[in-house]
This record gives structure tokens, C-alpha cells and sequence, in this order.
């Protein structure tokens, strides 16, 4: 194989290469954005701990309550 021609193998091989890992790293910050949503909000974490949220805001409440 003539050295050119090598030489552009690699350079598509590299390329492909390039594009693939784009799309995994644009797959990847696709999932964390939703995993942060999900884990920062409060309807789903509420959802998910509804005994943890009511003796959140229970306590709250006291607090609230002894202060006025």
C-alpha cells in the first residue's frame, strides 16, 4: 500500500474514530443532565422519601412555630 494511501486510511480510521466518541460523550451528558434533574428535584425526591419529607417538614414547622 503506497504511503498516501495509508496515510488517509489512518486519517479516516482516526476521524470515525472522533465521531464515535462525539456521540458517546453527547450520550453521556445527555444521561448526567437527567440524572441531575431528577436528583435536584424535589417532587422526586420527595416521591422517593416521603417518611424523610414529612419529618423535614415537621421539624420545619417547630421551628418555625417556636421562633413566632
Amino acid at each position: 500500500m503506497p504511503a498516501d494511501m495509508e496515510q488517509r486510511s489512518e486519517l479516516l480510521r482516526a476521524a470515525s474514530d472522533l465521531v464515535h466518541t462525539r456521540e458517546q460523550f453527547v450520550a453521556s451528558m445527555g444521561a448526567l443532565e437527567e440524572e441531575i434533574k431528577r436528583t435536584f428535584d424535589w417532587r422526586e425526591w420527595v416521591r422517593s422519601r416521603p417518611g424523610t419529607a414529612i419529618g423535614i417538614a415537621f421539624t420545619v414547622g417547630l421551628f418555625i412555630g417556636r421562633k413566632t
